[in-house]
């Protein structure tokens, strides 16, 4: 559907928040309890039908909260949970010890999902600030920047997308993924194409609806770069399934 579930009551929560000196995303990163579940994964069932509604909500997020990046940290908790219990599934079938294990799930959820996504968020950031805001045309306007909450808000809801494809997806098509032949090359190179692909096309959203920059459609040119690669790495013998468990599980 394309309606949100009905919110918690957020005079509750602020009396919650009142007294404390941490930030407020921090407060409820604590109180798992306190988190909009049902809401959440509203934007996660969305982020993979039509992330376009799900940023179409920022706008009266903007108007009540005075911000663009979520004050629920519900997302990313959730997100890391599922990281976690997939990698432990990766491991079930493809670890050859204890230690491969946990360092497998280690890497996967505090690298690869926090900081990995971090740094993308931050690149991301930079960028949009630098480049792409809209000039200030009169003394009396406010000038707005990209928050970098709000840039890695963009990056984990993208990120899950790619969750979806090459986590829990690629586990399940994994016994022909890891075969030779270049059927497995194939499925392996359309399965990484069009899931990059879905990222960068989430992530352009995010930023196009923010209405202060300018030249976001530059942000969907390295889907035409991937659908130039993607064919020439299946024709010249590159599995990208095999490559990426290569790297986990050596």
């Amino acid at each position: 559907r394309d309606e949100p579930p009905l919110k918690k009551d957020a005079m509750s929560q602020k009396g919650a928040y009142q007294g404390s000196g941490f930030p407020t995303y921090v407060r409820r990163l604590m109180k798992f309890r306190q988190m909009d579940l049902e809401y959440t994964f509203w934007q996660m069932y969305l982020m993979c039908t039509n992330p376009k509604v799900v940023y179409r909500h920022t706008m009266y997020r903007k108007q009540t909260k005075n911000q663009w990046a979520r004050d629920d940290p519900a997302f990313v908790v959730l997100t890391a949970i599922m990281v976690f219990a997939v990698s432990i599934l990766y491991c079930v079938f493809y670890s050859r010890s204890l230690g491969q294990a946990a360092y497998a799930v280690t890497r996967a959820v505090l690298v690869d999902f926090l900081g990995v996504g971090a740094g993308v968020a931050t690149a991301y950031w930079y960028v949009a600030n630098r480049y792409m805001r809209e000039g200030v045309n009169h003394s009396h306007a406010v000038e707005q920047r990209v928050e970098w909450m709000y840039a890695f808000d963009v990056h984990v809801n993208a990120f899950f997308t790619l969750f979806v494809s090459l986590y829990c997806g690629q586990l399940v098509l994994s016994p022909i993924l890891m075969m030779n032949g270049f059927l497995p090359r194939l499925l392996s190179g359309a399965l990484y194409g069009v899931a990059l692909s879905y990222y960068h096309y989430c992530v352009f959203c995010g930023y196009n609806v923010l209405p202060f920059l300018e030249h976001t459609a530059l942000l969907v040119y390295p889907i035409a770069l991937i659908m130039l690669v993607t064919p020439l790495a299946i024709l010249v013998g590159f599995n990208p399934t095999k490559f990426v468990l290569g790297i986990y599980f050596h």
